[in-house]
């Protein structure tokens, strides 16, 4: 029978009756019907020895399609194609990346890319939220739960971004011949919208907007009609998803930018298998644009008529991306400053042009490598139902420690967005094409926070005005250099009128943020009393949040392995007041020209009146009490990633006052005043005002490269996991090498660069006439200290080389008395490596004779096929869960199929049961076979 452990997890297989191939081939899902209702619904299944709770969850089956066998997950609706990546998990590991299928409910990952052999718990995840689970599910469904008190309204800053500039604007558009990017098969379109300020003098800076992940084509008219193809077919038009920032652009064109948005639909049709989703062709295509605006400032008469306006200043370019553009221009950045493997790129030329600060809007990032030397600013939306853990918290806290730690990197947490509102493209009612609310809504069970018309839910104008606020905000400190904005950006607590009236939070590392108390400091780890440091990623107890939690946290997002080191917080757990947390770097800290402790803190969502007396010892033992702060819990509901950590500050006055040394502060400690309660302290920093000017250090870049070999006949062969180290300057990353059996990872600290041995890692690779599945050794790689990473994942993959066996089915008893079981031995033609499955339908007696019923059999044996036992009894043929499953293990070569009956005291005819083994879509392979039960009496 189908087990959910490593005896269908491994492999499962439709495999060839005495030589017949399998047929089944998929053109396009079909809806289950009752032949294939075992396969594609709620899966029972009759053997010899049946387990309770070993059936395929819901909605999953085992497809053939080409010959190859899939594991497919099937949705009860359409997903919208979406930033986040959609993932096959079990127990909390990563099995695979499906391929989604063109209906839009179906997703397959071939059984050969299968990357754990256990897959208990079998779940469909993007961005760490349940797609194969209704929102509000259990208990919470039935109760109505009030609505999260919103944060209160934050007083003004001295300026305001969001305010339109001095320039009437003129907009237009560029199409240029389509480029090939490595990788991909169909060319990639160049296409942007050109907004820009009319009669500005001089050269103005240059803004460049790329959009996400989102449906490629539609069919006007149609609402359903909308695909992932590119090119697109024939009666579909493009969406045109980089129209949907025009009023962001407008903007900033009044400001004096000269903006343009460019589509990138070539590369949202053909990325779902990319490794990195698509980071690396993103970069390339906005490399390959900003190369072309540089062009066009060399020789302004070569320029598109829509670029033909104000002269440009490319030494002044903000890139502003969103959600999978946002992981674009990460690595645009990243690419223009560390230059790419050449056979990954598809822009080959330098760079001529200078970055100086980057947008993120509800981005993805999983390669979780963000660029620490230059600025950035993320939106994170509140209601997101698209990338929905804000994994992008880590392009604010992945950058600390990396580098020189100047760039100022400012999230900033919009409470009631959404995913696609940033985009009017993606907005129902100002979308040419169909477009949807990505808060996954159910109307049984209202979100009180996020569901449409809830009272901290921003419409999609508001969501819009209030992005296109903090763009421009961006554009001012990084580009402009105006201080004044600083405020708004990094967690000084001041508010942007024109974002009103959505509530905005913002916290921020780096800039004037200097020596301080990291979790995870470079120099050493910490020691702490009084509260505990946490894994952000575990499995276990040392976990920040533990799996009952109730929402989660963008600061805990998930990378790829199951446990991962050197990236912790600390864990405050207090019953009482007073209890202090003591917090010790391993060599003491200097705070000298600050002005503040910037302390970033995490409460639990919808709490209230968390308070700390903040204090702080020298080397000496001399101690000061800084001041006290305040935390409430963001709004938040199981549904939000909600426990960020906000930034609160203490002024050193009474550290001065007390003649502390404040070149050898040696340990900070926070005192709670509540009465019980939760914290999670993220990092603390000496702090002063201003903007220092950041400078790219010169960073080691590493990229991890894909061999694939041949596993052969036989022998071992050593292969080197392909890796690429580029920068005149050592630093460290942090490798995981991950066991292609288990899915189990191991990491450790390497050092990289010139003098170092580097990242060396040996694949060893047996080859036999077995057949098997592909068998992936991957390796990761994480930043740790003067590097940046390219491509995270890589490794070596051995494919198998070997024919699959095919499977003869004989009769061992198929004439028997009543009491007796009927037999069949299924036998392959060699061993396998792998479990190998055979399915058997039953099927309707011809020639009107007598067949054998559910009172004819094993009721226990039945009572895998029915979900009661029929009275009046019924013919085989009719009951509900009509097929047999039957393995051959790993390594052997044979199994038996088995009907048990039953003997009776009722004088019966000779009956017979019939069954036709197929292939998962029901057609036959081979002749039907029968089996005769002869009457005891």
């Amino acid at each position: 029978m189908i087990r959910g452990r490593k005896a269908w997890a491994t492999a499962i297989a439709v495999l060839t009756v005495a030589g017949v191939a399998p047929t089944g081939a998929y053109a396009a899902p079909v809806p289950p019907d009752a032949r294939t209702a075992a396969a594609t619904q709620d899966i029972r299944t009759a053997t010899a020895s049946p387990e309770a709770g070993d059936a395929l969850p819901p909605g999953w089956r085992i497809a053939a399609d080409n010959g190859q066998n899939h594991l497919e997950w099937r949705a009860p609706e359409p997903v919208p194609m979406g930033d986040a990546r959609v993932e096959f998990r079990a127990d909390g590991e990563l099995v695979g990346i499906p391929e989604p299928q063109d209906d839009g409910r179906t997703f397959r990952l071939p059984m050969d890319a299968v990357r754990t052999a256990d897959l208990d718990e079998l779940q469909v995840q993007a961005a760490g939220r349940r797609l194969d689970e209704a929102p509000g599910k259990g208990a919470s469904r039935k109760a109505k739960k009030p609505a999260p008190k919103l944060p209160p309204k934050l007083p003004a800053g001295t300026v305001d971004p969001g305010k339109p500039g001095k320039y009437a604007t003129t907009t237009g558009e560029y199409s240029l011949p389509s480029v090939k990017l490595p990788g991909f098969p169909a060319p990639v379109e160049m296409r942007g919208v050109v907004v820009a300020p009319k009669k500005a003098p001089g050269k103005r800076p240059v803004a460049l907007f790329l959009h996400g992940r989102h449906a490629t084509c539609y069919v006007p008219g149609k609402k359903e009609e909308v695909s992932g193809d590119w090119p697109c077919a024939k009666g579909y038009k493009v969406i045109p998803s980089h129209r949907g920032y025009l009023r962001d652009q407008k903007l900033l064109a009044s400001q004096g930018y000269v903006t343009v948005s460019i589509s990138a639909n070539g590369i949202n049709g053909q990325d779902w298998d990319a490794e990195d989703g698509g980071a690396q062709a993103r970069s390339s295509l906005i490399r390959t644009h900003l190369g072309r605006w540089a062009d066009w400032a060399a020789k302004p008469a070569s320029a598109p008529a829509a670029v033909k306006g104000p002269k440009t200043d490319l030494s002044r370019v903000l890139l502003v991306g969103h959600s999978r553009g946002g992981e674009g221009v990460n690595r645009a950045v990243m690419d223009s400053l560390y230059k790419p493997p050449a056979a990954q790129d598809g822009y080959r030329s330098k760079a001529r042009w200078k970055i100086r600060g980057t947008v993120h809007i509800g981005p993805t990032i999983f390669g979780q490598n963000p660029v620490p030397d230059v600025p950035s600013l993320t939106i994170l939306p509140g209601c997101d139902g698209d990338v929905s853990d804000l994994q992008g918290q880590v392009y604010t806290d992945g950058t600390r420690g990396v580098s020189r730690g100047k760039a100022l990197h400012s999230s900033v947490y919009m409470v009631g967005a959404n995913h696609n509102y940033f985009n009017s493209e993606w907005t129902p009612g100002q979308a040419k094409a169909p477009a949807d609310d990505d808060f996954w809504h159910d109307p049984e069970a209202r979100d009180p926070l996020c569901s449409p018309g809830a009272a901290g839910r921003l419409s999609a104008n508001q969501q819009h005005k209030a992005g296109a606020t903090y763009i421009a905000a961006a554009a001012r400190l990084f580009v402009g250099g105006d201080d004044r904005v600083r405020q708004l950006l990094d967690g000084t607590g001041r508010r942007a009128p024109s974002a009103d009236p959505a509530r905005v939070l913002t916290h921020a590392v780096g800039g004037n943020r200097n020596a301080g108390f990291l979790p995870d400091d470079p120099q050493g780890p910490l020691k702490v009393s009084g509260a505990k440091l946490c894994d952000a990623v575990a499995p276990g107890r040392s976990a920040c949040l533990g799996r009952n939690v109730n929402g989660s946290s963008p600061h805990f997002a998930q990378w790829r392995p199951e446990h991962e080191a050197g990236r912790r917080a600390i864990a405050l757990d207090w019953k009482k007041p007073g209890t202090i947390a003591r917090v010790t770097p391993k060599k003491p800290v200097s705070v000298k020209g600050a002005k503040s402790i910037a302390l970033r803190i995490a409460v639990p969502p919808n709490t209230s009146g968390t308070r700390f007396d903040v204090s702080v010892k020298d080397a000496k033992g001399k101690r000061a009490k800084l001041g006290s702060v305040r935390v409430d819990g963001l709004p938040g509901t199981d549904r939000t990633s909600s426990y960020w950590a906000q930034e609160v500050r203490v002024p050193l006055t009474a550290a001065t006052r007390a003649k502390l040394n404040l070149g050898k502060i040696a340990s900070l400690e926070l005192t709670p005043k509540s009465r019980s309660g939760k914290a999670w302290l993220m990092d603390a920093w000496s702090w002063k005002p201003g903007t220092p000017v950041a400078k790219a250090a010169p960073l080691a870049r590493v990229d991890i490269g894909r061999l694939t070999v041949k596993e052969g006949d036989s022998g071992v062969r050593t292969y080197q996991v392909p890796v690429r180290t580029t920068g005149k300057n050592a630093g460290a990353v942090r490798l995981y090498v991950v066991d292609p059996d288990t899915g189990k990872s191991t990491g450790r600290l390497v050092k990289v660069g010139p003098g170092t041995a580097g990242i060396k890692v040996k694949v060893k690779v047996e080859g036999n006439k077995r057949y098997g599945w592909d068998k992936p050794h991957d390796i990761l790689v994480k930043a740790v200290r003067s590097t940046v990473i390219g491509a995270d994942a890589g490794g070596v993959t051995a494919e198998n080389d070997d024919p699959m066996p095919t499977v003869t089915v004989k009769p061992v008893a198929a004439d028997v008395t009543e009491g007796a079981p009927l037999t069949w031995r299924i036998s392959l033609s060699e061993r396998a490596d792998i479990e190998i499955w055979a399915l058997a339908q039953l099927i309707p007696v011809t020639g009107g004779r007598p067949e054998l019923s559910t009172a004819d059999v094993d009721q226990e044996w039945l009572s895998m096929l029915v979900d009661e036992i029929p009275k009046p009894a019924i013919p085989l043929s009719k009951v509900e869960y009509g097929t047999l499953w039957n393995t051959i293990p790993a390594g052997k070569v044979s199994t038996t199929l088995t009907i048990p009956t039953i003997r009776d005291r009722v004088k019966e005819p000779t009956e017979y049961v019939s069954f036709q083994v197929t292939d998962d879509e029901g057609e036959p392979l081979g002749p039907p076979l029968e089996g005769t039960v002869r009457d005891a009496s």
